[in-house]
């Protein structure tokens, strides 16, 4: 049995069917780029018949990335099919993949199918897309709900028409990791030709299971899994991928497995798609929440203190959080900088780094210490690629505490016009946040409003998180400044203008 696990990432595809969250072309392209640093095999860059704009961006993950699969979602018909064949034409490393609920519940109440009209379609689905693509995944829907006979039916037959995945999702994160290992073993025992086809697992967190049920399909004889960074994807998200490959990784003695994940790249990836999506990662998150290393109990510390191993079971460097240092200061020339960067990993042009030297320097003014956490924040806060068709001028406060805070802001449009707005509010992001409703004169409430730190002290830059919704869609917004109220304007701002810049609604389909 092969000990290699294959890693499927779908973090632009049901990742960004997150409420709130919609990424652009270039913020597709920027995940995919980093996706392959990350040694994921398997990039799904989106749903080519959903619309134009996932077509082009499914497209532009396919161009810009060389070693990963890229495969677009499609339904079991030809108009799906000949969307991706559009899609990726002219491009290697290509593949597709279809699927279809299998499920009773989903035939009878969905799709309005019976049985065989499901077999003969996928059927059917297979064979067409097999004049195109090598490379075909066949996902059976909620399969975790169907009946297993019918899985081992349609598996058999769409092998024969010429899939080499078979991906068996739980799509509501309903099954339990052992009823999900013996239907893999069932799967392995009574389906014909399975032995010559990758098996895949793909599993939702509903109730907290979808990384034991992975791990649990990999020691049935799966070897792909199917997720996403930071676990992101509708409802309680997908799968991890980050804490599959350091479960196999730390674990190996008892898995006998691993991933070609690069694993010093995780902290890296999982910032990035947190920055882009607007979603920020809980601090108790496994692997990569700020907590994951930290140690409050006074047991704790004295074991660590003596030993790391008493209590730390892997290492913060393995994913990349080396410690932090002090590496610049306000004196410290631009070559210095652009060194710095790229043992941060970063690949500045010129005239990225004269920007991103001149944000330096300013930082520098505002804070005494300049850590690698600020750098990197300023890389990632330069690298918006969003159109910002509202940009924050500047920002006045009047405050005191026995009466209402007002605002007064201005933004510059596209046109480079000036546009004044003055509010009063319950506090004084209130008050700015009021003051920018005026100014673009929109309905816009206010779902969520996160604040979290990004390095340490009193002049620690301040990274907020908001999700609005305005003209019935939803958007998430990140700014970030030593100044929490600026933040909080471009946070807003950057949600606004994403909604702004949404240029077609988006088809979702579940999987």
């Amino acid at each position: 049995m092969s000990k290699k696990i294959y890693l499927f990432d779908t973090s632009l595809r049901d990742g960004e069917q997150t409420p709130g969250v919609s990424l652009n072309l270039a913020e597709k392209v920027e995940i995919a780029k980093q996706l392959e640093k990350a040694g994921i095999d398997v990039i799904e860059a989106g749903f080519a018949a959903a619309s134009p704009g996932d077509l082009k961006a499914v497209r532009a993950v396919a161009e810009a990335v060389e070693k990963p699969i890229v495969v677009s979602l499609a339904r079991t018909n030809k108009e799906d099919i000949d969307a991706v064949v559009e899609a990726l034409s002219g491009n290697n490393n290509i593949g597709i993949h279809i699927f279809i609920a299998t499920s009773s519940i989903h035939m009878e109440k969905k799709l309005r199918m019976t049985k065989s009209q499901v077999l003969e379609q996928s059927v059917e689905a297979v064979r067409y897309a097999s004049q195109f693509f090598n490379h075909i995944e066949f996902s059976c829907e909620d399969s975790t709900r169907s009946d297993l006979d019918f899985l081992c039916e349609i598996s058999e037959q769409v092998i024969k028409a010429g899939a080499t995945v078979l991906n068996f999702p739980d799509t509501v994160g309903y099954i339990t990791p052992w009823e999900y290992a013996n239907r893999f073993w069932t799967l392995r025992k009574r389906v014909k030709g399975i032995e010559n086809v990758i098996l895949s697992c793909h599993c939702h967190d509903d109730l907290g299971m979808a990384t034991i049920n992975s791990l649990a399909a990999i020691e049935a004889g799966v070897t792909q899994v199917e997720g996403c960074i930071n676990g992101i994807g509708e409802r309680a998200g997908n799968v991890a991928l980050e804490e599959v490959a350091l479960a196999l990784e730390t674990r190996y003695d008892h898995f006998q497995k691993r991933t070609s994940m690069v694993l010093k790249e995780i902290a890296k990836t999982s910032k990035l798609v947190s920055r882009l999506t607007g979603m920020p990662v809980p601090a108790n998150k496994a692997v990569i929440g700020a907590n994951a290393f930290a140690h409050a109990s006074g047991v704790h510390q004295d074991g660590v203190i003596k030993d790391k191993s008493t209590y730390e079971i892997m290492k913060p460097e393995t994913i990349g959080l080396d410690e932090i240092d002090l590496v610049l200061g306000k004196l410290s020339g631009r070559n210095a900088l652009k060194q710095r960067l790229i043992t941060l990993g970063y690949d500045a042009d010129e005239d990225e780094l004269k920007n991103i030297f001149k944000k330096f320097k300013e930082l520098a003014d505002r804070k005494k210490q300049i850590l690698d956490e600020d750098i990197i924040a300023l890389v990632d806060n330069q690298r918006k690629n969003e159109l910002e068709l509202y940009k924050l001028r500047n920002i006045s406060i009047s405050y005191d505490t026995s009466s209402q805070p007002n605002a007064s802001v201005q933004l510059l449009n596209d046109d480079d016009q000036l546009l004044n707005g003055t509010s009063s509010g319950n506090g004084s992001v209130d008050a700015i946040f009021n003051a920018i409703d005026q100014i673009i004169d929109k309905d816009i409430e206010l779902l969520d409003y996160k604040i979290l730190s990004v390095t340490k002290g009193k002049d620690a830059q301040g990274e907020v998180f908001v999700q609005i919704k305005m003209d019935d869609t939803l958007a998430q917004g990140r700014g970030m400044s030593v100044d929490i109220l600026e933040a909080s304007a471009e946070a807003y701002l950057a949600a606004i203008n994403r909604i702004k810049n949404l240029a077609s609604s988006k088809v979702l389909k579940k999987i």
